[in-house]
């Protein structure tokens, strides 16, 4: 389903990360070792257990001291993904190394790719060397803390400069919440210019023996991620100038950083947030198991011996418990869809962002100047994507071949749906996930809040909190997505998306596929119509400070994408599962269950995306109210029974198509005329449409909750309680 099946070195990653999970630090998690806000020696000894199984290494390129070639976003995500089924504060604590390398990883100059990425590989027996730690210092101690991430405190100036000699730089910054600050040895720190002779912002390369203070900081006190290490350092440091990430250029006395902090910031992040989002989804997933051993055990060593229903099934033989918690695994299983789905992405894309550098550089197009180049390429991509959409048959071969050997088209084709994918799955997977976490506890009724919990799912529910706003709070993902998804390729994309699912639904009917087919043209026509109207006061609708406009239809869209990629994951489960012996036996009936999953999670987004869409789009026009102008179209009682005898049915019809005021009243009672939809005849027969669409819907969650009773379960789980 995740697409690495024929990957035999993620295969062999993937059990030794999960080694890691189910045993160091599941035992850490039921000893304890939550229960304290300090860095102990206990919680550093995770350190060698990544370094130990490779997890460490895995970002790294071969010749850095790594072994997997290539990209690395979804070998960092089935880590993040493994390390959280049991505990997202280890898998934190694993990926904010890599997160304060990767600005380094890139930006930075190849000298500085070559001792600090290359100097995070794990220490050989012999090597005379202290390995690398590192950590990523953006946030500092400023009001609203991680929303603004363009305002910073932190200030770098020269302090020393003598002629034909590498400027000394005075680095002061201030963290907050930075992540690794226990026992990290090198940060990437953000700073703006507090000196003429520098330029911007930068980030700057800090070691823990440069010259001036280097203090770790206090403990945060933290609710969530206890096995990770989270402090508010304080650096007052002299460093020469090579250490601006991504190095600089000297014009006119001044000193020009070759990246912003900003530009640094994008390129990391836009990565790195796929990951946080499937540690949300990994706990879905983990609470399924625990949810089903609860409920059936629920009631034993009560009434009802082994083989009875109430022995056997215990909840689950009611089914509110099995229903709910069918949302929650369709829940898990979308979220995690989506954000491998991302990874993959990133993988694809990363080599041709590379060749989009260079390609850029080489020509000495910056700025504006390459903004204007790839911005040449959109019509070439549009163009990829409408022969794409065609009939294999039917396509003009030598084009497609033409345009798909442009790099700089296959690019801006994959960015812009990088663009939104990344902020999707970081919104929906940790905001939605959260919920169903909640969801999830509940149903372990008072054990769900327990320190002993099976899963720590409480703990998991609260590390889902603080998931939420990392690298970003929900508001700026909002953000994002309400500038990228109307970009034209996007929208081109996802048109040809809708007709991709509605002929999935001729063939798999039972996916939901056509019902999330007509909530997507639904969300499609809420665009094109926000895009272009306005409200009762002549204001335009979709605008960057209207966020009651446009970050409602970002949350639509997220659902919507989830469940396309959860449906297409289950069509490959199908096509490609035969092949593997391990799934053989059981794989129809597997792909029956996971059917229905995708069936229920269609249902639950085209309701969410029906009403998110209703809201907008008659939302934002002023009710008719009880006057002259509103009840143009209202009727007299008397005026229709005078009416029946000259035209039959009169009365009937316009009692139910218009407001009727009876004897004795002034008006019917209540808020005014009942409303119109002129210009919006096509979005109620669309929104009339998606509900009959709905049909069949609550049976696929019949046959699912059935399949749950039925589900085979170890006795225990494969980590410590």
């Amino acid at each position: 389903m995740w697409r690495y099946a024929d990957r035999f070195e993620l295969h062999l990653l993937v059990q030794a990360a999960r080694g890691v999970a189910r045993g160091p630090v599941a035992r850490l998690v039921a000893e304890g070792g939550r229960n304290t806000h300090e860095w102990t020696l206990a919680k550093a000894a995770l350190l060698q257990h990544f370094d130990d199984s490779g997890i460490t290494a895995a970002f790294l390129d071969p010749a850095e001291g790594g072994f997997i070639e290539g990209p690395k976003n979804l070998v960092l995500a089935l880590i993040a993904f493994e390390l959280s089924w049991v505990d997202a504060g280890a898998a934190t604590c694993s990926l904010a190394g890599n997160l304060g390398l990767a600005p380094i990883h890139e930006r930075g100059t190849p000298e500085q790719r070559a001792r600090y990425v290359a100097g995070a590989a794990p220490v050989k027996p012999g090597e005379p060397r202290q390995q690398i730690r590192a950590a990523f210092a953006l946030t500092e101690p400023l009001p609203f803390v991680g929303v603004e991430t363009g305002l910073l405190a932190g200030k770098v100036r020269v302090a020393e400069w003598r002629d034909g000699e590498e400027p000394i730089l005075q680095v002061d910054k201030r963290g907050r919440f930075i992540t690794n600050m226990g026992f990290a040895n090198v940060v990437t720190a953000a700073v703006d210019s507090d000196d003429p002779r520098i330029k911007g912002s930068c980030m700057v390369i800090l070691e823990a023996g440069d010259p001036g203070t280097w203090d770790p900081g206090t403990p945060t006190k933290k609710l969530v991620h206890q096995l990770s290490s989270t402090n508010d350092p304080v650096f007052n440091l002299r460093v020469p100038a090579h250490r601006i990430v991504g190095g600089y250029t000297v014009k006119d006395g001044v000193l020009i950083p070759n990246f912003t902090h900003a530009a640094i910031i994008e390129a990391v992040f836009r990565r790195t947030r796929v990951t946080v989002g499937l540690m949300t989804a990994a706990k879905l997933l983990s609470a399924v198991e625990p949810i089903i051993l609860y409920q059936r055990r629920r009631f034993r060593g009560g009434e009802g011996g082994p083989g009875s229903p109430r022995y056997e099934l215990g909840l689950q033989q009611k089914e509110d418990v099995l229903h709910r918690l069918v949302d929650i695994w369709a829940a898990g299983e979308a979220s995690a869809s989506l954000g491998f789905e991302a990874a993959r992405l990133f993988d694809t894309l990363d080599p041709l962002e590379r060749e989009k550098d260079r390609f850029l550089a080489e020509r000495g197009l910056t700025g504006r100047a390459a903004f204007k180049e790839l911005s040449a390429k959109n019509q070439a991509a549009l163009e990829l994507v409408g022969i794409l959409a065609q009939p294999v048959g039917a396509r003009d071969l030598n084009r497609q071949t033409a345009l798909e050997a442009d790099p700089l088209v296959r690019f801006v084709r994959l960015d812009a749906l990088a663009n939104v994918l990344c902020p999707a799955c970081k919104l929906w997977n940790t905001g939605h996930g959260a919920t169903m976490m909640r969801e999830a506890v509940s149903l372990m009724g008072g054990y769900g809040v327990t320190e002993d919990c099976p899963g720590f799912l409480g703990q998991k529910w609260m590390d889902a909190q603080l998931e939420a706003t990392y690298e970003g709070p929900e508001a700026v993902q909002r953000l994002q997505l309400s500038l990228t998804m109307t970009h034209e390729l996007f929208r081109a994309q996802f048109a040809q998306w809708i007709a991709d699912m509605r002929r999935l639904a001729s063939e798999r009917p039972g996916t939901g596929a056509c019902t999330l087919a007509t909530a997507m043209q639904l969300w499609q026509w809420t665009l094109d119509y926000v895009l272009n109207a306005k409200d009762a006061d002549g204001n335009k609708l979709y605008h960057k400070a209207r966020q009651g406009v446009t970050f409602p239809l970002a949350d639509a869209l997220c659902w919507l994408l989830a469940a396309r990629q959860f449906i297409l994951d289950v069509l490959e489960l199908e096509t490609r599962g035969p092949a593997n012996p391990a799934l053989a036996e059981g794989l129809p009936g597997t792909v029956a269950f996971f059917t229905d999953l995708c069936h229920v999670q269609a249902a639950r987004a085209a309701g969410e995306v029906g009403r998110l869409c209703a809201e907008l789009v008659h939302g934002y026009h002023r009710h008719p109210a009880w006057d002259e102008t509103s009840c143009h179209a209202c009727y007299q009682a008397q005026e229709l029974e005078s009416l029946e005898g000259i035209i039959p049915g009169i009365d009937s019809a316009a009692r139910a198509y218009a407001d009727v005021t009876e004897p004795g009243q002034a008006h019917p009672l209540k808020a005014g005329p009942c409303a119109t939809f002129t210009g919006r005849e096509a979005f109620v027969r669309l929104r009339l449409k998606l509900d009959g669409c709905l049909t069949g819907c609550r049976l696929a969650k019949d046959r699912a909750a059935e399949a749950l009773t039925q589900v085979m379960t170890r006795e225990a789980l494969d980590y410590p309680a």
